[in-house]
């Protein structure tokens, strides 16, 4: 089982910056795509940023040119850097990772706990 802790969330003012992390640990090969959902009230999950292992990203169009998604593979981590952020981006923020168990196929995924993001206007 991996497991994954976030942290960094907070509340900011509209416009501000905020930054994410996210560090894997537990029994895995390796991780092939690190991601970031999030999910505001009344709302369903969905995808803001998704990076594989090879470092090639995808962004939510509501995000796009705003977050960044960056990993260290040596270090099981993932972080989302926030930037001009909006009110609209308000919402409880859950890395997942998608990986390969130790003689064992790939495709397993893990979540973490969520971290709160709120941004006042």
């Amino acid at each position: 089982q991996v497991q994954l802790v976030e942290s960094g969330g907070g509340l900011v003012q509209a416009g501000g910056s905020l930054r994410l992390s996210c560090a894997a640990s537990g029994s895995m090969l390796s991780i092939n795509v690190m991601s970031w959902y999030r999910q505001a009230p009344g709302k369903e999950r969905e995808l803001a940023a998704t990076i594989t292992s090879g470092g090639q990203t995808n962004y939510a169009d509501s995000v796009k040119g705003r977050f960044t998604i960056s990993r260290d593979n040596a270090k099981k981590t993932v972080d989302l850097q926030m930037n001009s952020l909006k009110p609209e981006d308000t919402a409880v923020y859950y890395c997942n990772a998608v990986y390969c168990k130790y003689f064992g196929p790939c495709g397993f995924s893990s979540w973490g706990q969520g971290t709160q993001v709120s941004v006042s206007s």
